[in-house]
């Protein structure tokens, strides 16, 4: 039988019968999550528009090494770029707004009806962004419309029904994750390394994000490929359900289990956000 001492060592240095690194996990995504949330309308569809704009960067850094080269895995490498200027331009994808802000409302420092609102604004401006970004990028670059118009098509037909539904879950999984290791470290190499990685994983083995690879063929759409808006639409409302079904399923509702100790003890005042914040420090 453990005694005290040992059972203190083991569980770190914090008030409760948990380790210390899942207060650290509830701690940094409740108050990031409690953040966003909370944020104006304005701020969401600023946030939401950049997101699409920002990760523009890394479409455009795909298009260039994949018809330079012709390897998805180097171009989904270059991909990267975009997720670290996400980051570091406090910008937002739609995928990127499950874990944090569900384990805020967990906590009790949101509501529901705010997620949705921040669900929403997210999405509509990465769309909008997306759209602008894609004009953009037809204009400027002739010479790519047909690695962008080769892209859009591979996207819209994944093969099969089953690989759509598996690639939209892997891509909302990996994202999500992406974003839970982003606030688990303050160095900005490790950051980079968890964008690149991110990058390759999701370009690289030809994932289908919603709002990502909307940007494309938004493009290919600009440039004269033969894609309707109806066949955008109906890909795209199927992969981004499969997408928020891979970020909330795989990668929330497991996380929640781990720590949803801590959240009930916040939640239900046992435990102020100040104090989870403490312990964590």
């Amino acid at each position: 039988m453990v005694d005290d001492k040992r059972q203190r060592e083991r569980m770190g240095d914090t008030d409760l019968d948990i380790e210390e690194e899942l207060v650290v996990e509830a701690a940094t995504t409740v108050t990031e999550g409690t953040k966003r949330l909370n944020r104006t309308w304005v701020e969401l569809i600023v946030t939401g528009l950049f997101g699409g704009i920002d990760i523009g960067l890394g479409i455009l850094a795909m298009i260039l090494v994949k018809q330079a080269t012709d390897s998805d895995i180097l171009a989904g490498m270059a991909f990267g770029v975009g997720l670290l200027a996400l980051k570091l331009a406090h910008s937002e994808l739609f995928t990127e707004e499950f874990l944090l802000p569900i384990n805020a409302i967990v906590a009790g420092q949101g509501t529901w009806p705010q997620l949705l609102r921040l669900w929403s604004a997210t999405l509509v401006g990465n769309l909008t962004g997306g759209v602008a970004f894609a004009w953009l990028t037809v204009l400027a670059l002739p010479n790519y419309h047909g690695t962008l118009i080769e892209s859009a098509n591979e996207y819209l037909d994944p093969g099969s029904t089953g690989a759509m539904i598996g690639l939209s879950l892997l891509a909302g999984a990996t994202i999500t994750l992406s974003t839970r290791m982003q606030q688990g470290t303050s160095n900005d190499v490790v950051v980079a390394l968890i964008c690149l990685a991110s990058g390759l994983l999701v370009i690289g083995l030809g994932m289908l994000h919603g709002a990502l690879n909307a940007i494309v063929i938004f493009a290919a759409m600009f440039a004269g490929a033969d894609i309707t808006l109806w066949q955008f639409l109906s890909w795209f409302g199927v992969v981004i359900v499969f997408n928020m079904l891979g970020g909330l399923l795989v990668i929330t509702v497991p996380r929640l289990a781990r720590t949803h100790r801590v959240l009930r003890a916040v939640r239900n005042g046992e435990l102020s956000l100040e104090k989870l914040e403490e312990e964590a420090a």
